[in-house]
């Protein structure tokens, strides 16, 4: 495939990044792709494994000259990254982030962000449980989506160029307003997270008050379910603290949904359970007609060899 940009700076180096690196080195859309991260034991590990084409000290650093410039940390650290990189960020670049929360991403980077430099929030809707710069697949992003949430005023050829680069690295692509974005995410990725994280605190304490091996025996749905509440839990401290709104939004409307099975429970009321049971589960299998499933249990880390899960 032809360059997309020359140079490509990634600030943070986990799973998100470490991927993006993989994909766009492996079809040649970046000349040079250049890693920072706060850690120095990630650094070091970057170099190791060469995930990037050169590791820096500084985000700045990483920034100076980039023509696109990717914020992969946090979403509660990307303001001062965006502050921190903005003196060196060159006239026509393009800075976008892959946080789960766009309205607090936009409020903290846009001010930061020079005239002459472009700044395209997006969110790609990939990811495992696993973190770290030996996490990511050349892959993960293969017909999944990659939202863009254009701020006012966006220039349009900036954005088709992300675009393109994004849809080169196997993602389907498409641009929604940041408030749209975070209502539609509280519902999909950051309450199902939420409840995931709640599910192991309950199957936790049950075994310390009952004494009983509730986590060793633990059966295949539970194992599936609470999958996720092995994430980062920076990242998803950050995520609900920015998009408290929404998800508490959702929250209130998961707990009725809750009441009315748990009534339906203590009345015997086995129609209803079966009917809702029957038209969610019709909903389950629109998720994987619309390819958004994997049956393969490490995401397609089989794909891609000598790579660390």
């Amino acid at each position: 495939m032809a360059v997309v940009y020359d140079r490509v700076a990634l600030i943070g180096l986990g799973l998100i990044a470490g991927s993006m690196s993989l994909a766009m080195r492996e079809a040649g859309l970046a000349r040079e792709v250049v890693g920072y991260a706060r850690s120095a034991e990630t650094r070091d590990t970057a170099r190791e494994i060469g995930l990037v084409d050169r590791v820096t000290g500084t985000a700045a650093e990483a920034a100076e000259g980039a023509d696109l410039v990717v914020l992969a940390v946090p979403v509660g650290a990307m303001g001062a990254v965006a502050a921190e990189i903005a003196p060196v960020l060159k006239r026509g670049a393009t800075v976008t982030d892959v946080g789960s929360v766009k309205r607090a991403v936009v409020e903290a980077v846009a001010p930061h962000i020079p005239e002459g430099v472009h700044f395209i929030p997006g969110h790609p809707l990939a990811g495992t449980e696993h973190s770290g710069p030996r996490s990511g697949f050349a892959s993960l992003f293969r017909n999944r989506w990659w939202l863009l949430t254009p701020v006012e005023g966006s220039d349009p050829e900036a954005v088709a160029r992300l675009a393109g680069l994004i849809r080169a690295m196997g993602a389907n692509v498409e641009e929604m307003d940041a408030a749209h974005h975070d209502l539609v995410l509280a519902v999909t990725s950051h309450t199902p997270h939420l409840i995931a994280y709640t599910m192991v605190g309950v199957a936790d304490h049950l075994k310390r008050v009952t004494e009983s091996e509730v986590i060793k025996y633990s059966a295949a749905g539970f194992r599936d379910f609470t999958r996720i509440a092995a994430s980062d839990p920076t990242m998803w401290r950050d995520v609900f603290l920015q998009n408290k709104d929404a998800v508490l939004d959702i929250l209130g409307r998961f707990t009725e949904e809750l009441f009315v099975l748990q009534r339906a429970i203590r009345m015997g009321d086995g129609q209803h359970l079966h009917d809702y049971f029957t038209r969610t589960r019709a909903i389950r299998r629109g998720i994987i007609e619309a390819g958004q499933d994997t049956s393969a249990p490490d995401f397609g880390r089989s794909q891609v060899s000598g790579k660390d899960a």
